[in-house]
């Protein structure tokens, strides 16, 4: 072995250096391996020698390309697949965690809710993967990877290929598919036409195992157990565990049913069926449910009104047919909505919108470099866009969850909840709304400005709160309309985070009281509690609707809340019949590191340790970079590395947030934007401990955009009051600060050519981001658009005759004749996963055009999970503490 080790490691030597082997089992052998590509842990797995040479390299590697197109939140994906020397080899990505039978060995039973949420998520699973014509042939709990307590289904990547090979050849090396105790009965019996009822009798199995302890059948031989398992009758699961829900049970037996056509007809039957809302699971008028949470008691759920959630559901029962604003004391239910992998939640409001009657959420994601707006309907299997919604974020619901309210593209939009063409309403840059029962919606106009209020059929805005800046008020966001109609609660914030309040509003007479200091996102929940953010905390205090005003002290009732310190939002939200959704502030936590990237697309870090980076900027000489690093404690500030020396200085320091720098020409000094608590520019030396200057301050926001080539005129972005601009300032105080470009679009990213004739920028007048190039110093001699499919943040390279921008999650280039103007077509230079920012910079480009500094964003730890709480007043009110 040590001999084939050395060949494998000598044949992938340009790929993958392996690390330790991780685990060996009857058909391949796992190693931890270094991706030098892509500069990442993998898990490589090696075919037996024997198997690889039974199935052949050509077929192995014309199967696994179907399973490679397998893209679900519970399958584990597949990175790379070749064939090296003698060896087949598949790759995936190495899970932080334990199988599903390393969990079994050490606990020998789960948690009931626990089991089902797990089977319920490889139930998932196995439909999609069944809907693309895949059958996995061998579930089992070494194949079920268990990661931040979700499963992962593994091993998918051979299960085409074993099978194509044929079960005479593969008897010739003494191997079979699939494991006796989780065969079915067709399997076990060497039937050739094995479909997806084969793995739902297997996914039975492993469900029983994780309930009752044991798999269903045990016997001292392989032949015994098949033996079994073709013809007798598991033991009755309550007969080892009495407390397991009597619909739990029947929905494992029947899975475990030894004709295919007495099981679910899918996966997704199955899932149903564990949720408690699959028809043949509701037959009769009345269904049984009974969880130890109750002490055993008895209750009877209404045929008719209960559903719950199809892939990461957990769920011994759903929610019942509801009453907007009723409270009920059922026990609280948990499960998790995931994203698809090429999405992930918006860092910058990660808050998830669940509907009054908890039967829908909206989660903000990127996708494919772009925000949009994702619906998950509770009792469906799946998360989607929502069409109309590209580019837009800050979502609410209509009262009755027909209609979605948001902001994309300078306005406050609304469309109907399965999607259309959006209907514009009023001017707006920001939204974050609240829909009232009288059809007022009041809104946050642009991210400087106070409430507004609009129909919601549209007309003449009415603005209602004019922040105080004097008074240190940045802007008021996150309003929600009480039920009176006549009452708004709004966070009034300001910087830092904890000198924000949440206030109350009287529409009639403009009055403003203070409800909290120290506290955002502020909410009245029907349970007769007003809930909000503060620290990572989501706090709960008694609130009198009638007296509007707190009764009690606030209390913590839930740790791990996701918050943006730079706008107050607290990611969570409650419906009016009592759930809860929620992200986690550990899922935001996840590091990012600067990679130097190739026009070809290969990686290099800029260096090994982790953190939370932003807007990188290279130094005029190449020697230095300047970062915006996050803290943990979520506070930004800018520091400078030396790539030669290894050294990360930290330049800027204080409670203030500094971010989004750019080098002087000189190298000499750092320009960037600091919240105080409006971002305006300042400069210091690029060295720690400096002093710093104020360039420009006034009552708009500010980002450093791009310096003449003689360093004398700064150009920067200004958030205006209905739209983005474009300024310019003299570093010597000449010319003042003026505007340069306005418009009713959104422009940003200035960046002066090196021979300063042209000024590329990019804007949203067309209905998207696109990027355009003007001329300069005369702004009316010429001007034309440079991207033809969406374009943002341009950069010069090759002293002027390239462009290159950002196009979603890729890089494109395009030539520039320095004396004309005139550009040739786009072309894409790479893709990858990395990180974009709303107004400062998000990547830079080596002068000379041949590699790129940006900021990635891992896939695998990106943040694409949101907590759902059903039944979750209950909880709060003291009925069912977790």
């Amino acid at each position: 072995m040590p001999e084939l080790l050395g060949r494998l490691q000598s044949a992938l030597a340009d790929r993958y250096r392996l690390e330790r082997e991780l685990g060996a089992g009857g058909m391949a052998t796992v190693y931890l391996a270094h991706d030098l590509r892509h500069e990442r842990r993998v898990a490589l797995k090696l075919l037996r020698p024997e198997l690889a040479a039974v199935i052949g390299a050509e077929r192995f590697l014309g199967e696994i390309r179907t399973t490679a197109n397998l893209q679900h939140p519970h399958i584990l994906p597949l990175f790379d697949s070749g064939a090296a020397d003698s060896f087949l080899y598949y790759v995936m990505p190495y899970v932080e965690g334990e199988s599903l039978r390393a969990r079994l060995t050490r606990e020998k039973q789960l948690p009931i809710a626990e089991a089902v949420r797990l089977g319920s998520q490889v139930a998932s699973a196995l439909d999609y993967a069944h809907r693309h014509g895949v059958i996995h042939r061998d579930i089992k709990p070494e194949n079920i990877l268990l990661h931040e307590g979700s499963a992962v289904v593994a091993d998918f990547g051979i299960a085409l290929a074993l099978s194509s090979a044929g079960r005479n050849r593969l008897t010739e090396t003494g191997l079979s598919i699939g494991t006796p105790q989780y065969m079915s009965p067709e399997q076990a019996m060497g039937d050739r036409d094995i479909d997806a009822r084969s793995d739902i009798y297997s996914l039975g199995a492993v469900l029983y195992e994780m309930l009752a302890g044991d798999p269903p059948f045990l016997g001292s031989t392989a032949q015994a157990i098949v033996a079994k398992v073709i013809t007798e009758k598991p033991t009755p699961i309550t007969a080892s565990r009495d407390t397991v829900p009597p619909a739990v049970a029947a929905t494992v037996h029947r899975a475990l049913a030894k004709l295919p056509a007495d099981r679910f007809g899918s996966a997704a039957e199955l899932s149903e069926a564990l949720a408690g809302r699959a028809p043949a699971m509701l037959s009769g008028t009345t269904t049984v449910i009974e969880t130890p949470a109750q002490g055993r008691a008895r209750r009877w759920l209404p045929r008719a009104g209960w559903a719950l959630l199809g892939a990461a559901v957990v769920a011994l029962a759903a929610f019942a047919s509801r009453r907007s604003g009723a409270t009920v004391d059922r026990a609280p239910i948990r499960f998790s909505v995931e994203l698809a992998p090429t999405e992930w939640i918006n860092s910058g409001d990660p808050t998830p919108i669940i509907s009054p009657d908890g039967r829908q959420i909206l989660i903000q994601a990127v996708r494919n470099g772009r925000l949009q707006i994702f619906l998950r309907d509770l009792a469906r299997n799946q998360v989607v866009p929502v069409a109309g919604t590209e580019g837009g974020n800050h979502p609410f619901f209509s009262p009755d969850a027909a209609w979605i309210g948001f902001t994309s593209e300078g306005k406050l939009r609304k469309v109907r909840v399965e999607g259309g063409s959006p209907i514009v309403l009023a001017p707006s840059t920001w939204a974050g709304g609240s829909w009232g029962a009288d059809g007022t919606i009041v809104y946050t106009e642009s991210y400087n400005s106070g409430l507004w209020q609009v129909s919601a059929a549209g007309g003449e805005p009415t603005r209602l709160t004019i922040p105080d800046s004097a008074a240190g008020e940045l802007a008021h966001w996150w309003p929600q309309i009480l039920p009176d109609g006549r009452h708004v609660i709004f966070t009034n914030f300001s910087t830092p985070i904890e000198r924000a309040k949440i206030e109350l509003l009287d529409l009639r007479t403009g009055s403003r009281t203070v409800l909290v200091r120290g506290g955002v996102g502020g909410v009245y929940a029907a349970s007769g509690h007003l809930l909000y953010g503060a620290g990572d905390a989501l706090l709960a205090a008694p609130f009198d609707l009638d007296r509007l005003r707190l009764t009690g002290e606030a209390v913590p009732v839930l740790s791990d809340l996701a918050m943006v310190p730079s706008n107050g939002a607290a990611a969570f939200s409650v419906s009016a019949s009592g759930d809860l959704a929620y992200v986690r502030a550990s899922l935001l936590s996840a590091g990012s590191l600067p990679v130097w990237v190739s026009r070809e697309g290969t990686e290099q870090p800029l260096l090994q340790r982790e953190g939370r980076y932003a807007s990188p900027a290279i130094s005029p000489d190449g020697r230095r970079v300047a970062l915006t690093v996050t803290a943990t404690d979520g506070n930004r500030d800018v520091w400078a590395y030396e790539p030669g020396r290894g050294i990360l200085t930290r330049i800027t320091s204080g409670d203030a947030a500094d971010f989004g720098a750019l080098w002087t020409g000189d190298g000499r000094r750092l320009i960037y934007s600091s919240e105080r608590p409006i971002f305006d520019l300042f400069s210091r030396a690029a060295g720690a401990g400096t002093p710093e200057t104020a360039l420009v301050v006034s009552r708009a926001d500010k980002y450093a955009g791009s310096l003449s080539a003689d360093g004398s005129l700064l150009l920067y972005g200004v958030s205006g009051k209905l739209s983005e601009e474009i300024w310019s300032v003299g570093l010597d105080g000449h010319p003042a600060a003026a505007p340069l470009l306005q418009g009713r679009s959104n422009l940003a990213h200035p960046s002066l050519s090196p021979t300063g004739g042209w000024l590329a920028f990019d804007s949203d007048e067309s209905g998207r981001a696109e990027v355009y190039l003007q001329s300069f110093p005369d702004l009316a001699r010429d001007r034309r658009q440079v991207s033809t499919n969406g374009g943002t943040e341009p950069r010069w390279t090759r002293g002027g005759r390239e462009l290159v921008y950002l196009g979603g999650d890729s890089v494109f280039a395009v030539a520039v004749d320095p004396a004309s103007g005139e550009t040739g077509r786009p072309t894409l230079l790479f893709s990858g996963p990395y990180g974009n920012e709303a107004h400062a910079w998000s990547y830079d480009a080596a002068p000379d055009g041949r590699r790129f500094l940006m900021i990635k964003s891992p896939p695998e730890s990106a943040p694409r999970r949101v907590e759902v709480v059903l039944n979750w007043f209950a909880e709060l009110k003291g009925g069912h503490r977790k």
